[in-house]
């Protein structure tokens, strides 16, 4: 590994170069990528305009509720169109007008007038930062969630906030990226400085207690703050689980029930923990509004990604990705031409070189996001041969269907802006690749 990274300072050196116009740079990125995403989302939106279900879904969605999803997905695209552009805006803008040297120094100034001398030094200083910048920016696209929520959600009948409920979560939310995110943080900065130039090994296993711990403590200590979870009371839907983890041999420890009701009328359910301990959670609304065996078949598909060892691969992949993506900030975090770009002198804030060194890193991670897109299709196309094969295919079918009629979920798409977009694939794809047959059309 040592030969390999070897070339990591002679790469630093070389993409140093004084008076490099890097803001140039980083703003060519962002336009570009805010084009690429306009242009795949126009393409999605004449699609939505069609009046008519695709052949697959004939007799399986009638024509109001097509027409309703169509309506649905529109006015979210429509909000996705304003999203996008304020959000390219609202970026650019502070890259242009020098907005991350103004709030450093800020930062610098509030530890200087109200924090003891021993908190004034880099560390101190990136996260007041941090929870400054962060949130201003959560406050300056606070109405477009406030649109989407009580406007848009609440119009198609699926939003089940209280303001009183949206506040508190907003307040939990702050606080918690104070609690956690600050001394989280903290540790990173630590990490970087005190092990230098090798400092991705380090951080890297950082980042992995870190998600192991966030596995164990998330359901006990945070997710209380926002949801009540309840074990699942005796009935059909906990018996045929519980055989079917079982038939499995999956660790099943828990089945809980989480009251998604208490926000949205949409429905889900999944699965979290350690190897050899999980947890099953499924919304209330989809016990609600589905037949016990569509509620069994949906878990079906979930214990397929286990089974198939989805979870693992995606796991795998994502920890190569993030100890990729330390070593490649090793090159750029003393790379004196992109601070100085940017209005930061002779200082060179690892916070800040790491927020620039992502939007210099946008354009792989686009390749890459379509990459884990195309995978991610991969594993909903084998969950759903796997369910299949439990003898599950005509209750999966169903309720596939009954989801996204009542979640009012796209039915139709264009192939690349799904392919790039969607981690699932379409409800006319899954239903042809089982090869779902309507009962009531063949009568």
């Amino acid at each position: 590994m040592v030969g390999i990274l070897g070339f990591l300072p002679a790469l630093a050196q070389a993409l140093d170069k004084p008076g490099f116009n890097w803001k140039s740079l980083i703003i060519g990125f962002s336009a570009a990528h805010y084009l690429f995403e306009t242009y795949l989302s126009l393409r999605q939106y004449r699609v939505l305009q069609r009046e008519s279900p695709p052949k697959a879904l004939e007799g399986a969605i009638d024509q109001e509720t097509f027409i309703k999803s169509q309506t649905y997905s529109r006015a979210k695209s429509k909000l996705g169109f304003v999203s996008s552009l304020y959000s390219f805006l609202l970026d650019t803008s502070f890259i242009f007008f020098d907005a991350l040297p103004k709030f450093w120094g800020i930062a610098g100034t509030v530890l200087k007038l109200w924090a003891p001398a021993r908190f004034t030094g880099e560390i101190s200083q990136s996260v007041v930062f941090f929870l400054g910048y962060n949130f201003v920016s959560t406050i300056l696209t606070l109405p477009l969630s406030i649109y989407s929520t009580f406007v848009l959600e609440e119009k198609f009948g699926f939003n089940k906030q209280t303001p009183s409920l949206f506040i508190t979560d907003f307040i939990k939310t702050q606080l918690l990226t104070v609690v956690i995110g600050g001394p989280l943080l903290s540790a990173f900065l630590k990490i970087i400085i005190y092990f230098g130039g090798q400092f991705f090994y380090y951080l890297w296993l950082f980042t992995l207690v870190f998600q192991v711990i966030a596995i164990v403590v998330y359901p006990i200590l945070i997710q209380p703050l926002f949801n009540k979870v309840t074990p699942m009371e005796e009935g059909k839907i906990k018996t045929e689980v519980e055989k079917l983890a079982v038939q499995l041999k999956f660790p099943l420890k828990d089945l809980f029930v989480i009251d998604g009701s208490k926000r949205s009328a949409h429905s889900n359910a999944y699965f979290y923990g350690l190897p050899w301990k999980k947890h099953i959670v499924i919304y209330d609304t989809l016990i609600a509004k589905f037949e016990a065996d569509e509620v069994v078949a949906v878990l079906a598909h979930e214990l397929g990604h286990w089974a198939l060892s989805h979870t693992t691969k995606m796991l795998i992949i994502q920890q190569i990705h993030l100890f990729t993506i330390f070593v490649l900030f090793s090159v750029f975090i003393s790379n004196m031409s992109l601070y100085q770009s940017f209005g930061f002198g002779h200082q060179k804030p690892v916070m800040i070189g790491f927020i620039l060194f992502s939007d210099i890193l946008e354009p792989l991670n686009s390749i890459l996001a379509f990459a884990l897109s195309l995978l991610s299709r991969k594993h909903e196309y084998e969950a759903d041969a796997f369910a299949v094969k439990l003898n599950y295919a005509r209750e999966l079918s169903l309720a596939l269907i009954k989801l996204h009629i009542q979640n009012l979920s796209t039915m139709d798409a264009d192939w690349l802006y799904s392919s790039y977009h969607y981690s699932h694939p379409i409800l006319p794809e899954r239903l042809r690749a089982m090869r779902w047959k309507n009962e009531k059309k063949e009568e």
